[in-house]
């Protein structure tokens, strides 16, 4: 618009000092007889105007913040993008967000305003390490803060080098102080990062270093026990106010109200020698398991084992109470048939008693009867009857008798003899008595 301007100043300027020079028009070009003064004033006042209304208007770019310093020495800051009027006033763009960050060598570093080398830091157990960091700031929010600021640094890279790079470098180092390099290793990294974010943005924390002596000595079994070693350790305890919170120490990035955005703890290169030890321990650590995994294979072992004669002892215990429970049973069943048995005896003996009680008493009730008819007396058909029945009963029994047929009488005058003699005489008398028999 400018080049514009200018070339539209210069043509009007021409056609005004070619204009009364013309005296015969037939020999002038026709496109300039176009030129009379009105236009020439009028291109002349178009290029004038194209040349101004940059100094009088501008196109604030998003991202960006100005500080605008007018003709008459006010200062004044646009923060928000769109076209914005200037007034001839001298305008200072500036990002609103600044990057500094850690470069390493190779690394592309065109969009990084501000470029740090890795930052060295010392833990408190005295290991030494190198930090790289990623921070993003952010330019005060308010007008008066960044008119302030602009004032006070003049361009973006004198703020980003001679404030937020040292003010970041010193807060990650004293940072360092505040950890062991073994608890960083343990998972106090995100404790590491939040510890610089805070201190950057609210300011650095006041603390109180605090030394402890520890002694080591010789073995209880030894007789002689002496101290062989003083080890000293430090702890670093935050300071607190009557309140209960935190001292803060400020630094420039809060008193010029630049916004922490971003912050970010890309990597931590331990020194060579820790990195060595933390393999011994790591490789120490890795034996300690695996025999503490054999340990613990054998003691599984043993538990088995155990087990497993625990389960016998058990089995051979249910075995033993089933053979017992059967024996047992095996005498109870015996019991209670033999008590069964008792009864049943019992029973049967007082079913005989009542029989026989029953027996007496019918018997008794027949002597009764039978007295009863005895003292009464018998009719004559009665007694004739009941003889008749005694002699035909005598008779039965008299035919039933077998008296013998031969008799042997002995020899001799008083007739004695002697039992054999007697026998064989017998013996020989039955045998005539069979032939005789047989012979009929």
């Amino acid at each position: 618009m400018l080049v514009i301007g200018i070339i539209l100043l210069i043509i009007g300027l021409i056609a005004l000092a070619l204009r009364p020079q013309i005296q015969d028009e037939s020999k002038v070009p026709a496109w300039l007889l176009m030129f009379n003064r009105r236009v020439s004033l009028s291109i002349v006042g178009v290029g004038a105007l194209f040349i101004t209304l940059p100094y009088l208007f501008f196109w604030a770019e998003p991202g960006y913040q100005y500080f605008v310093v007018y003709p008459s020495g006010k200062k004044s800051a646009i923060m928000s993008e769109g076209i914005k009027f200037r007034g001839f006033a001298k305008i200072t763009p500036w990002q609103k967000f600044i990057d500094v960050k850690v470069v390493s060598n190779g690394e592309d570093d065109r969009d990084i305003e501000g470029r740090m080398e890795p930052i060295p830091i010392r833990f408190i157990d005295q290991v030494t390490a190198t930090t790289k960091l990623s921070t993003r700031f952010q330019l005060p929010a308010d007008k008066e803060s960044f008119i302030d600021l602009a004032i006070e640094f003049r361009s973006l890279q004198n703020l980003a080098n001679n404030t937020l790079i040292p003010t970041v470098r010193e807060v990650v180092s004293n940072t360092g102080y505040m950890f062991a390099a073994q608890d960083y290793i343990s998972g106090s990294a995100s404790d590491f990062r939040v510890a610089i974010e805070e201190q950057l943005k609210d300011g650095a924390y006041s603390v109180e270093k605090l030394e402890y002596r520890d002694t080591v000595v010789t073995a209880i079994e030894q007789e002689n026990r002496e101290i062989t070693e003083v080890q000293t350790r430090y702890e670093v305890q935050k300071r607190e106010d009557e309140n209960g919170k935190y001292i803060r120490i400020p630094h420039d990035i809060n008193e010029n109200n630049i916004i922490v955005a971003q912050v970010i703890v890309d990597d931590v290169v331990l020194e060579q020698v820790f990195k060595q030890r933390l393999e011994a321990q790591r490789d120490e650590s890795a034996k300690r398991q695996l025999e503490q995994q054999k340990i613990k294979t054998a003691k599984d072992a043993q538990a088995r084992i155990i087990a497993e004669g625990e389960r016998d002892k058990a089995a051979e215990r249910v075995t033993q109470e089933k053979e017992q429970v059967k024996a047992l049973i095996s005498i109870e069943t015996k019991l209670k048939q033999e008590e069964t048995n008792k009864k049943l005896a019992a029973i049967a003996l007082e079913t005989e008693r009542l029989k026989a009680t029953a027996q007496k008493v019918k018997a008794d009730a027949e002597a009764y009867q039978n007295a009863k008819l005895v003292s009464a007396g018998l009719t004559p058909q009665q007694r004739a009857e009941l003889e008749k029945q005694i002699a035909i009963g005598v008779a039965q029994q008299v035919a039933k008798i077998k008296f013998p047929t031969t008799m042997i009488i002995s020899g001799g005058e008083d007739g004695g003899g002697t039992p054999l003699e007697a026998l064989i005489g017998a013996a020989m008398t039955k045998q005539l008595t069979t032939t005789d028999s047989k012979g009929n």
